[in-house]
Parts: structure tokens; C-alpha cells; sequence
């Protein structure tokens, strides 16, 4: 594919932005029942005001609560702020006898790498991009920063990305709605190309935002993707680069076969949230109702409608309050009894909860747990997330780790790149989320050397007790810097065989000689 034109990356842009215009109405209804502060719909990027209007018809707060509670979740169960929550190993391309070293190296990356993130604002970012992905698309954007800051991490609203399908099914094309103010650009983007309409906005109106789309277009024939930073209005284009890795990670929580956006929870939800917050409008109109009330007044010429205020100690002027025309003010009777709406909301809150998987922890006033249920509680939200814990893993862990790694390269990092493809080097997750699975697997090889051992010589010759230590630490995730190598573990085997026979020494030669005097 040759270097593509403005004209041709405008009609692209378009065409992407229109096929997301199918998902507003869904995606609209999330953002404003259950993420407000998110929503830019309603914001300036809309004509409106940023920060105005964001909750007006928002009545109840189930939904942002249990959203924001879905979110930490995710983020303590996968990527736990301030904690190693992936191990680099050896891919099955290295051979078995070079897997040992090749580890001890991997640590050591993976220790740099997560050593580099705590300078950054990567625990910020994710619980942002996690609030994006309950809705059902998320995307974030990894740049180099600088010494203080080594990598940046933004977490870009859905609203401002439109995105394209490439070979199976992974996300190759990314156009970003981007406003920036004139004078920034070139600060932002040192490598443009400063043409005469950009010069003269910059001269008149430095302060003046100006509407750009950044775009990354991967090129199927050199293998790379192609920056590209697009001014519509002028029809020119500002920055062209090529890179070997996007700077996009977007992860989808489920998706159906066909369609290029993912469906969150809230998607799922979305219904029993807006009959939710109606009941509770109509629960709160209906309580006004109740306090202050509606009356009727006569129009018998002593009493004016218009004057009269009701509110608590109030006192109105009437000519009379009976008698044969009537009372000339009297309450307006109403039908209807809102008691029962009560046990609707509460079914509601409770499907919203499920749905968002906030009903699997116990009470906040129970005592401290155990750890086998914690670890329990941690299996049971897995096998909630189903398909989605494994989409987590290959559409955002997995990128992400790899656009790290390949900054890392860029900065001087590490010493050599690291290609993450299952060959060379995987990424194993060792979160709270994933290790509960890994230690079932643990439990089983307990388990089975336990009826080993209980079935005698026979039972326990079929175990190799260094194999299974090896397959525990790598479950278990332990450090190789805290393993012997082969070499070690065959000298210390050496030194135990030549102690016992020492022991056994001197035992072994009387019965050799009382051997030799009977055969004698």
C-alpha cells in the first residue's frame, strides 16, 4: 500500500466515524446513566458546555456506584496499582536446557520494566480506560515521555476515536478527533510541517483551538504503521511519521462476530438502569406531590390564586372554609399509590449489581476473610468475566506489555528487543485474578503427590520431585534468582550421596569382612 493522501484519509475517517454513529445511541445511554463525568456527548466537543448539564436527568446512582465499583475490581484483580501484575517468560521457541538463563534475564526485564511504571501515571490511566471498557470500547494511547516521566499513558474517551478492522479481527486503524489550541501544535508535534495557514493562525490567534485527526493506518506491504496528523478544514496534512508499533491499545469486552465495537456490561444493563432512574423521577415527583400538594381555589372574586404562597405557617385569607358553596381552598386529591415502587427499584438495583458483578464480595462489617476465599471469591469473578477475562488479557495486557517493552527498547532501556509473540517471550499474567487459577492447578499436583505417596515405592516412583518443584515455582510465579540451576541441584545431589555413604562407611566394611570370613 502506498503512502496515502489527505483526501483518502479524510474519506477513511469518515467512513469509520459514520460506522461508530451506529453505536451512539447505545453508547450515549451508558455515558449519561452510568458515567456522567465521561459523557462528551453533551460536552464542548458538542457545542455544549464542558462540566454543565452532565446529570440532569440522572435520579439514581446505583449504576455510577456499581460502575465505578466494576472498574476497581478489574483493575485490583488484573492490574493492581504499584504491584507486578505479568511475569515475562521464555516462549516455547528457546530450547529446555537455555530456558533456566533465559528466565533469569526475563525477571530482570520484568523487574526494570515495572521499576519504569511506577514513575508514570499507568494506575491512573488504567482505572479510566477500565471505566471506558464497562461500557464496551476502550482505548488508550502509549507514548515515550521523558526522564522524569519515561512513557505517557492516556486514556483517549471513546467518543474521540473511530476505529477499523484489520486481519483477524485485530484493531489496525485508529482516527482520533484532536483540538488543540494553535500555539501547541508545534510544541506537541516538533516534526511538522508548518504551512502558511498554520503560520498565520498561530501569529493571529495563538489561543484559538483548531480541530485536528491524528491517524495510525498499518501498511500491509512494509509491515509498519503510518502516523499521520490531519488538518480537515485546510485539507493538509501536518506530520507524517512511520513506526514499527501503535501507540493504540484498544480492547473490546465482548464483541459479536461482524461488528468492529464491543458491548461492556452497562450495554447489558442499560435497560433496568433507565427503568430505574424513571421510577425513582416519578418516586421523587410523586413525594413533592405529597408534601407540598395541588389545590383547587374558588374564583369567588375575595380569593386571589395568584397570591397565594404554600409553604409551611403559611396563613391565606379565605371568605369562608365550608358552608353550602364549598371550602374556597381545598386540597386536590391524588390517585395513585407509589409504596409498591419500592420493591420494583430494589429488584432493579439488585439486576444492575449482578450485572456489573458487584453482589460477589461479602458485607464491608464481616470479619477477615481466609485466604482459600479470597482465593474463591477471585475464581468466581473469573469464571463471571468468562470470554472477556481472555479478551483482557490478548487486547490490552498483552499490547500493552509489548508497546512497553518496544519504548523501553527505544529509550535505552534494556539491553535488546523483545519480540512478545509466544515464541521468544510470553506474557503471564500473576495478578490476584489470574494466580487464583494457577493455584487450583498447584492444589491438583498436591493432591496427586499426596495419593502417590500413599500407594508406596510404586506410587512414588512415578514422581520426579525436581520436575514438580519446577512446575510449582512457575505456577507460583517464583523468581529464578531463588532457584538453583541444574548444575547447582546435580552437585548438592552429589554431596547427599557422598554423606550418606560416609555414614554408611564404616557398617558396610565390617559386613564385607564378616562376608569374607564365613566364605573363608
Amino acid at each position: 500500500m502506498s503512502r496515502l493522501n489527505v483526501t483518502e484519509i479524510i474519506e477513511r475517517d469518515a467512513k469509520a466515524n459514520a460506522r461508530k454513529d451506529e453505536w451512539r445511541s447505545i453508547y450515549e445511554d451508558c455515558y449519561e446513566f452510568a458515567l456522567p463525568q465521561r459523557n462528551l456527548y453533551s460536552g464542548y466537543y458538542e457545542g455544549g458546555v464542558a462540566g454543565k448539564g452532565k446529570m440532569v436527568r440522572v435520579f439514581d446512582s446505583t449504576a455510577i456506584h456499581a460502575t465505578q465499583r466494576f472498574a476497581n475490581r478489574i483493575q485490583s484483580g488484573l492490574f493492581p496499582p504499584q504491584k507486578e501484575w505479568c511475569r515475562l517468560e521464555a516462549g516455547t521457541g528457546i530450547p529446555q536446557e537455555q530456558r533456566p538463563q533465559a528466565q533469569a534475564a526475563l525477571d530482570a526485564y520484568t523487574k526494570r520494566m515495572f521499576e519504569i511504571m511506577r514513575q508514570t501515571n499507568f494506575d491512573l490511566a488504567m482505572g479510566e480506560f477500565l471505566l471506558d471498557l464497562c461500557v464496551g470500547t476502550a482505548v488508550m494511547m502509549v507514548t515515550p515521555g521523558d526522564e522524569a516521566t519515561p512513557i505517557r499513558f492516556t486514556p483517549i474517551p471513546q467518543y474521540l476515536v473511530a476505529i477499523e478492522e484489520g486481519t483477524f479481527g485485530n484493531i489496525d486503524n485508529v482516527y482520533r478527533k484532536l483540538r488543540m489550541k494553535a500555539e501547541a501544535i508545534p510544541q506537541e508535534f516538533p516534526d511538522l510541517e508548518m504551512t502558511s495557514e498554520l503560520q498565520e493562525a498561530i501569529s493571529n490567534s495563538p489561543s484559538k483551538e483548531i480541530d485536528l485527526v491524528d491517524a495510525v493506518i498499518y501498511d500491509y506491504d512494509e509491515k509498519r504503521f503510518c502516523y499521520h496528523v490531519i488538518w480537515p478544514s485546510k485539507r493538509q496534512e501536518l506530520v507524517y511519521r512511520t513506526m514499527d508499533s501503535s501507540p493504540f491499545i484498544v480492547a473490546r469486552y465482548m464483541k459479536v462476530a461482524g461488528e468492529v465495537y464491543g458491548r461492556g456490561p452497562l450495554v447489558t444493563a442499560i435497560s433496568d438502569i433507565k427503568t430505574l432512574n424513571k421510577t425513582v423521577e416519578l418516586v421523587l415527583k410523586n413525594a413533592s406531590l405529597a408534601i407540598a400538594g395541588v389545590y383547587t381555589a374558588a374564583d369567588d372574586g375575595i380569593l386571589n390564586p395568584q397570591n397565594i404562597k404554600i409553604q409551611p405557617g403559611a396563613i391565606i385569607g379565605v371568605a369562608r372554609n365550608g358552608g353550602p358553596q364549598g371550602a374556597s381552598l381545598a386540597p386536590l386529591p391524588r390517585t395513585g399509590d407509589f409504596n409498591v415502587s419500592q420493591i420494583v427499584m430494589n429488584d432493579l438495583r439488585i439486576n444492575i449489581k449482578k450485572i456489573l458483578m458487584d453482589d460477589t464480595l461479602p458485607p464491608d462489617n464481616m470479619s477477615a476473610r481466609s485466604a482459600t476465599e479470597i482465593a474463591e471469591r477471585s475464581r468466581e469473578l473469573a469464571s463471571n468475566l468468562g470470554s472477556a477475562f481472555g479478551r483482557l488479557i490478548n487486547e490490552t495486557m498483552v499490547p500493552l506489555v509489548s508497546r512497553i517493552l518496544y519504548i523501553m527498547d527505544q529509550q535505552g532501556y534494556i539491553d535488546l528487543p523483545l519480540k512478545v509473540n509466544g515464541v521468544e517471550v510470553k506474557v503471564t499474567p500473576v495478578a490476584p485474578l489470574a494466580q487464583s487459577q494457577k493455584l487450583q492447578e498447584v492444589n491438583d499436583v498436591v493432591q496427586f503427590m499426596q495419593i502417590a505417596n500413599s500407594l508406596g515405592p510404586q506410587g512414588q516412583a512415578a514422581l520426579s520431585i525436581p520436575r514438580i518443584a519446577q512446575y510449582i515455582a512457575e505456577k507460583m510465579n517464583i523468581n529464578q534468582e531463588l532457584l538453583t540451576t541444574p548444575e547447582e541441584q546435580q552437585a548438592m545431589l552429589e554431596q547427599m550421596q557422598q554423606a550418606m555413604m560416609a555414614e554408611q562407611g564404616p557398617q558396610t566394611a565390617d559386613d564385607g569382612g564378616a562376608t569374607m570370613e564365613a566364605m573363608q
